[in-house]
């Protein structure tokens, strides 16, 4: 390496118009040696390259504000690469990734050890909570073990008769009953674990007739131990990130919350185009589709359940499950079209 004297004659040099060779000659040192040092200051001296204008700058605004809204809740790279199509964007979704990756550290989950059950054999059910307070907001949700597909009703509140409704109208939409339902320690359905035994728990009445009419056997999951049933926790993640928090996020910069019927009309089309016909990451496998293998092995619906459930509340049957109802509900119809309008 030569000293910085060296390097410096090397520039004066050349810069009074010395050849290489001569400069090489003059100093004792190699060609290579000298035309290594020139391109150094050739680099350093050259004008920076200017950045070529971006599909995704126009939008990069939006997507910030977009996270802000949104925050401490996270917008992943899907719904925000929707949004901004819809506005104009033309890009790919690769570089919307890369604009967010900076803004988020992504902790490395904990090894986990999947269990499939076969077709028919296993439902997931589980509440998922957004709101708590003077208006709350909770979700049932139900995941068949199989095929993936899942269902999606709010409610406010998760009273025992809301619970039994819920379980009704996912059957339905199922188009039978499994053999098995897995839960974590819901108060409506189990009073006390272990109670006869190791495994042996004594069941809500109500909760265990409505069972035996349905013909399914109630599953706890370990305590603790959510991942158990972890199909349903990982759909509950993905209705939070992808359904809840960019719906919410966008009544709020309008300065309103989301209630339970504007949720439940919206996550019917969520459901119908986006949750369930999307290609399952584990699977590999479109749910929808799996859904039509799977009924075959679904128990067919027995009569609707008559059992009393004392002070129950009157529950609202939930949207048809197959269409949108364009009547407004709690605000100005042309704001749901534009709320909806990215689901499509």
């Amino acid at each position: 390496m030569l000293s910085i004297e060296e390097q410096v004659e090397i520039k004066v040099l050349a810069g009074q118009g010395m050849s290489i060779r001569e400069i090489s000659r003059q100093l004792q040192v190699s060609r290579n040696t000298v035309r290594h040092y020139l391109r150094d200051i050739t680099a350093a001296q050259r004008t920076p390259r200017k950045r070529r204008p971006h599909k995704l700058d126009s939008y990069k605004g939006y997507i910030e504000k977009r996270l802000r809204a949104a925050h401490p809740a996270w917008l992943p790279a899907t719904v925000l690469c929707r949004e901004i199509k819809l506005l104009g964007y033309e890009g790919g979704m690769s570089r919307v990734c890369q604009f967010i990756r900076r803004l988020r550290v992504v902790r490395p989950e904990e090894p986990l050890v999947r269990f499939e059950t076969p077709a028919g054999q296993q439902m997931q059910c589980d509440w998922i909570v957004f709101r708590r307070g003077k208006h709350p907001l909770s979700a049932f949700v139900a995941t068949l073990s199989w095929s993936r597909t899942s269902f999606v009703e709010f409610v406010n509140h998760e009273k025992l008769d809301t619970l039994l409704a819920c379980h009704e109208h996912a059957f339905e939409y199922f188009g039978g009953v499994p053999r098995e339902i897995l839960y974590d320690n819901m108060k409506t359905v189990v009073l006390e674990r272990d109670a006869y035994g190791p495994g042996k728990h004594r069941f809500q009445p109500a909760f265990l007739d409505f069972a035996g009419h349905y013909g399914f056997v109630p599953r706890l999951c370990q305590p603790y131990r959510a991942k158990t049933k972890g199909k349903v926790e990982r759909f509950n993640g993905y209705l939070r990130r992808s359904f809840y928090n960019p719906l919410a996020s966008k009544l709020a910069q309008d300065q309103l919350h989301l209630d339970v019927d504007t949720a439940n009309a919206a996550v019917c089309t969520w459901l119908r185009e986006v949750a369930n016909v999307r290609v399952h990451g584990t699977t590999e496998q479109v749910p929808q589709t799996q859904l039509h293998q799977e009924k075959d092995a679904l128990q067919p619906l027995p009569p609707p359940y008559l059992g009393r459930i004392p002070n129950a509340v009157p529950v609202t049957r939930p949207p048809d499950w197959t269409r949108f109802s364009r009547q407004p509900l709690q605000h100005e119809l042309s704001l749901y079209e534009q709320l909806f309008a990215g689901e499509h």
